[in-house]
């Protein structure tokens, strides 16, 4: 499912910054994609922590292949063994099966987070272990489809910045904020489109 926003938000970054009018037009046809699984979607920003978007499909691959039904329940109840000849280091294994707690129990306000602003979801999700601000806003990005949000920390998201507007020379978070400000309200689908143009393989959680 593509945000009902996409195509505004396309033609409004066009018109206000060269770069993004050029890396809108380099990929006409691409758009970012809800899953539509809250559980598949903070799984998959744990299993893409700290490596790259091709390393990530690879060990997402192995887990679908291991355990195809991927519910907090099929997790939470993997043998550790089976986990970690995916790929999942130890540390990411107690994350997922702390993540399908949560869920099993009841703890994440899944029909409240329409109702609540980008930093209330923060709040709730980080109280998860293995979840931070990073992949909180992936889940804000890719699940809830809010608009204008910037993974200020994200490396990818700051290599693309310092190639396309610095001629390669290092960002920091407020120069980060100042190059993103022409992008309001919609620095999520900027953000999207700066990861594009790194990877040929589409970001996606």
């Amino acid at each position: 499912m593509t945000p009902g926003y996409w195509i505004q938000a396309t033609q409004e970054l066009a018109a206000c910054d060269p770069v993004m009018h050029q890396l809108i037009g380099q990929f006409p046809d691409a758009t970012l994609v809800s899953r539509g699984c809250a559980f598949t979607t903070l799984a998959r920003s744990i299993v893409g922590q700290q490596i790259s978007v091709k390393a990530a499909e690879s060990v997402w691959q192995k887990v679908i292949g291991a355990i195809p039904d991927i519910t907090p329940h099929t997790i939470a109840a993997a043998e550790q063994d089976l986990l970690r000849t995916c790929g999942l280091s130890a540390r990411k294994i107690t994350y997922l099966q702390d993540l399908s707690r949560h869920f099993r129990e009841g703890d994440l306000s899944e029909t409240a987070w329409g109702e609540m602003n980008d930093e209330a979801v923060i709040k709730q999700l980080i109280q998860v272990k293995g979840i931070g601000r990073w992949t909180a806003e992936m889940f804000l990005i890719f699940h809830l489809h809010r608009p204008d949000v910037l993974p200020l920390d994200d490396i990818g998201l700051q290599r693309a910045m310092s190639l396309h507007y610095l001629d390669k020379q290092p960002v920091d978070k407020k120069i980060m904020l100042e190059l993103a400000k022409p992008w309001q309200p919609w620095r999520s689908v900027a953000t999207w489109y700066l990861w594009r143009s790194l990877d040929p393989l589409p970001v996606a959680y």
